[in-house]
């Protein structure tokens, strides 16, 4: 028997219907699509309205897509992790929820909590339970319900976020050269200045003056963030080219945490890296937090070719960060149609 890998094996994804546009919040805050598209690189996003809803849902939406599209029998899946910033309750888990909802009878399941970069992190989990011969087939996915902790009233905040979620299929593989080739993650734990909620837990934990004061949301100091998100995710990809001996021209694709255009095309500078290389779906989603990763793979699935070099990398609260280099396993156009 030979070495076991990680690789992905499948891709599935869900964004709600209904589309917020920049001309439609012009309506609610003082901004522009001319300020917005100019500044963050963002036309609409995905809003989950529907009440009752939160990220399970689209989780679990992700997720059935992938089992269809894969054939996979879902009693065969051995654990399923979410990665989110917007757990449907403080407990249980959401992956729990999913888990139920789907009816996988021999898995067990947990949460992954690292803000925008959690699909890395989650991936870098299944990856270890897969080399370690104790599991074979995990599902990860990444699932945020971003409007949920946004204030509508707050211009800077408001325009960035929409909700999504992605999932793949993580399997075993003995083909060389196949799969997870590399990963860099770190945590310099100085960023909750920076960027985080102020009330909801155990520290702050709700009240009426945390309500009164609009404490439920996300607070975002964005210079401070632009700056440790492009100089983190550009060294982050330089390390995972000089581990492995590669050039920026070894690179078929990199996909970036979609946070703002700006910010991506910084980093892509920062490493040597064209923009035609690196995927961007930033426009039409917007911030998903950690869902941001699998859906830029979900809507370009059919790009991917078996043996491509791919590097994903990601940048969150906490600071966190981190890039993971893939060797693809399989030709996505053969399968993409299925979407």
């Amino acid at each position: 028997m030979g070495k076991i890998n990680a690789t992905i094996t499948g891709i599935g994804g869900y964004v709600p219907d209904y589309i917020l546009t920049n001309e439609e919040l012009s309506r609610m805050v003082d901004t522009s699509d001319e300020w917005i598209t100019t500044r963050v690189g963002i036309k609409e996003r995905r809003i989950l309205k529907e009440e009752g809803l939160g990220s399970s849902y689209m989780g679990r939406k992700a997720a059935k897509q992938l089992l269809q599209k894969t054939g996979v029998d879902p009693d065969t899946i051995d654990a399923l992790i979410v990665s989110t910033t917007t757990p449907d309750y403080m407990f249980p888990s959401t992956a729990s929820i999913v888990l139920g909802k789907l009816g996988l009878k021999n898995a067990h399941a947990f949460d992954v909590s690292c803000a925008c970069c959690g699909f890395l992190y989650a991936m870098d989990t299944a990856s270890a339970m897969i080399q370690s011969g104790r599991y074979h087939k995990i599902i990860v996915i990444s699932a945020e319900k971003m409007s949920s902790v946004v204030d509508y009233t707050d211009r800077q905040t408001c325009v960035l976020f929409g909700d999504g979620a992605g999932a793949v299929l993580v399997e075993g593989t003995e083909e060389e050269g196949i799969g997870l080739q590399d990963s860099y993650l770190r945590t310099d734990g100085k960023g909750l200045p920076f960027l985080h909620m102020k009330a909801g837990g155990s520290v702050c934990p709700p009240s009426h003056f945390t309500i009164d004061h609009h404490l439920h949301y996300i607070y975002q100091e964005g210079r401070n963030v632009f700056r440790h998100a492009v100089t983190d995710m550009g060294d982050d990809i330089e390390e995972i080219l000089t581990r492995n001996q590669m050039q920026p021209s070894d690179v078929q694709w990199v996909i970036p945490h979609e946070a703002n255009l700006r910010i991506i095309e910084a980093v892509a500078k920062r490493a040597d890296l064209p923009l035609e290389k690196v995927m961007i779906n930033i426009d039409h989603y917007g911030n998903t937090s950690s869902a941001t990763i699998p859906l830029a793979l979900w809507d370009n699935e059919a790009k991917l070719k078996k043996g491509d070099n791919v590097i994903l990398t990601a940048f969150g609260a906490g600071f966190v960060h981190g890039a993971s280099y893939y060797k693809w396993g399989y030709d996505g156009a053969s399968v993409a149609d299925s979407k």
